[in-house]
């Protein structure tokens, strides 16, 4: 929850007046206490993680979304918890190297209004495998130029890697308000 990426869309959010609340799963939490790495928890735990979360700081109006495992894992819980909306940074449509073994049966019936951020170049699903996917109408998906799974560019696109992080918190700030504004 406190890397360069994550403070830098937390710090981004909160200076467009975002309220940004960060929590880790259990399994980052032991690493972090461990001091070495582990095996992230199964999906029940996630899922648990979660909707505790969305239980402490109540669902009305509540925007949830996380990079990508902690994106996926607030996509399956957003309908159960009734919150506003979904925010998916680097969304994992498939694990690297297995493009055949999707991760979006739930985002075709997805009715909670969803913004995705991905990289053009993303490993876990690119711009021109997900075009090919049958995603819900209520799914936005924001490109950014040349990123990978952390948006980065290569040198040669001309754009940097905060170039890509800039548009990104701007795309998802212009989203949160949106919702905020239709439940107003």
């Amino acid at each position: 929850m406190d890397t360069p990426f994550m403070e830098a869309f937390a710090e981004g959010l909160a200076a467009q007046g975002i309220r940004v609340a960060r929590f880790e799963f259990p399994y980052m939490a032991q690493r972090r206490e461990a001091g070495r790495g582990g095996p992230p928890d199964r999906e029940p735990v996630l899922r648990a993680s979660w909707l505790s979360v969305i239980e402490e700081l109540g669902s009305q109006g509540l925007v949830i979304g996380g990079k990508s495992m902690g994106g996926r894992i607030a996509s399956l819980v957003a309908e159960e918890a009734g919150v506003a909306g979904l925010v998916c940074l680097g969304y994992p449509f498939h694990p690297t190297g297995k493009p055949k073994v999707l991760r979006v049966a739930h985002l075709r019936e997805l009715r909670t209004p969803t913004l995705i951020v991905q990289g053009e170049r993303d490993a876990f699903g690119s711009k021109s495998e997900v075009a090919t996917y049958e995603l819900s109408p209520v799914i936005e998906l924001l490109w950014l130029t040349d990123g990978d799974h952390s948006f980065k560019p290569r040198k040669a696109s001309g754009r940097t890697e905060l170039q890509n992080w800039e548009q990104a918190v701007t795309a998802v700030a212009a989203f949160i308000q949106t919702l905020s504004h239709a439940a107003s």
